[in-house]
C-alpha cells in the first residue's frame, strides 16, 4: 500500500515538472519587457537611476533630482551681485519744460531712457509733473547729482537697494536641473514605443518646459531691473510774481482810477439801459398817463355828485 502511494506521488511530481518546462519562453520575455516599459515611464516622472540606485551624473546626461543643489557653494562670491536700485526725488524748478528737457537729455546721454512723463496745472502759478527714468546702474549716482543741479531746491530725496543675488543664483541652479530633466525626457520620448508611454512622457516634458520658461522670464526680469535703476522725479514749478509795495500816493491814484472807472461804468450802463429800452419806456409812460387821466376824471365826477 505504501509502495503504491509513493509511486503516485512520484508520478504527479514528474507531471508537474513537465508542465512547467513546457511554458513558452516568449511569455516571460513579454512580462520583462512590460516591466522595463513601466520603469521607463516611472524614470521620466520620478527620475532616472542606474543599476546602483544612484542618479546619473550631469556628464552622463542623466536625469537628476532637482532638489539636489548643483550650484557651487561659492557661487554668490564668484558672480557679480545683482542689486535693484530705485530712487525718488521731489524738486522745485524755475521752468518746468526746460527742466524736463534737460533731465531727459542727460538720461539719454548716459544710455538711459524716459519711461513715463506726466504734467498737471492746478492754476497759472503752479505746474506739477512727474518723470520716470531708467538709468544704467553704474551711472545711477551721477544722474542723481545731475537732477539735483537742475533743481532750485530738493524737497525730498530717497534711494533704496534690493539685493536679489541669492534669488538669481537659485534660479540658475533650478534652470540647470530643469534642463537636465528636459534632456532626459526627450531621450525617453525618442525611445518610447507605446502610445501611452509617449503621452505620459510628453505631458511631463510640457510641464518641465513651462517651468523653464517661467524661470527664464524671472531671471530676465531680475537682470533688467538690476542693470537699469529706476528714478522717479516729481517736479514743481511756481510762478508767483511778488509785486513791489506801493507808496501812499500811488495807492491813492490807483484807488481814484478805480472809482472813476466805476462811475463811468455805472453811467454807461444806465445810458445803455435807457436807450435800449426807450420804446418800452415810452409805451409804459403813455399807458400810465392814460390811466392817470381816466382816474382823475372819475374822481372829479364823484366830487360833483357829492356836492
Amino acid at each position: 500500500m505504501k509502495k503504491r502511494i509513493f509511486i503516485m506521488i512520484a508520478f504527479l511530481s514528474a507531471f508537474i515538472l513537465v508542465a512547467c518546462s513546457g511554458e513558452s519562453p516568449s511569455g516571460g520575455e513579454e512580462v520583462r519587457n512590460n516591466s522595463q516599459d513601466m520603469a521607463m515611464v516611472e524614470d521620466a516622472e520620478i527620475g532616472y537611476t542606474g543599476d546602483d540606485g544612484q542618479g546619473d551624473s550631469e556628464e552622463d546626461g542623466g536625469y537628476v533630482d532637482e532638489s539636489v543643489d548643483v550650484s557651487d557653494e561659492n557661487d554668490i562670491s564668484a558672480v557679480d551681485r545683482k542689486i535693484i536700485y530705485t530712487a525718488y526725488l521731489q524738486i522745485e524748478v524755475k521752468d518746468y519744460e526746460q527742466a524736463v528737457d534737460e533731465i531727459s537729455l542727460q538720461a539719454t546721454k548716459i544710455g538711459g531712457y524716459v519711461v513715463e512723463s506726466s504734467m498737471s496745472s492746478t492754476s497759472k502759478e503752479v505746474i506739477r509733473g512727474q518723470l520716470t527714468v531708467r538709468i544704467p546702474q553704474e551711472q545711477f549716482q551721477m544722474f542723481i547729482e545731475q537732477v539735483k543741479n537742475v533743481s532750485n531746491r530738493v524737497v525730498t530725496s530717497s534711494i533704496q537697494g534690493q539685493d536679489v543675488t541669492e534669488e538669481y543664483i537659485d534660479l540658475e541652479s533650478r534652470l540647470k536641473s530643469k534642463r537636465i530633466v528636459e534632456s532626459r525626457l526627450q531621450t525617453f520620448m525618442e525611445n518610447a514605443e507605446k502610445t501611452e508611454d509617449l503621452l505620459a512622457i510628453s505631458k511631463d516634458l510640457a510641464e518641465v518646459q513651462e517651468e523653464i520658461e517661467s524661470i527664464i522670464g524671472r531671471m530676465n526680469y531680475l537682470e533688467n531691473r538690476s542693470d537699469l535703476a529706476t528714478v522717479t522725479i516729481n517736479l514743481t514749478e511756481k510762478n508767483v510774481e511778488i509785486s513791489s509795495e506801493l507808496n501812499t500816493w500811488e495807492r491813492t491814484k490807483e484807488q481814484f482810477k478805480k472809482s472813476i472807472n466805476f462811475l463811468l461804468t455805472t453811467f454807461s450802463t444806465f445810458i445803455v439801459f435807457l436807450m435800449g429800452n426807450l420804446p418800452v419806456l415810452i409805451f409804459i409812460g403813455i399807458l400810465g398817463f392814460i390811466i392817470y387821466f381816466i382816474a382823475k376824471k372819475r374822481i372829479k365826477g364823484r366830487v360833483k355828485k357829492d356836492e
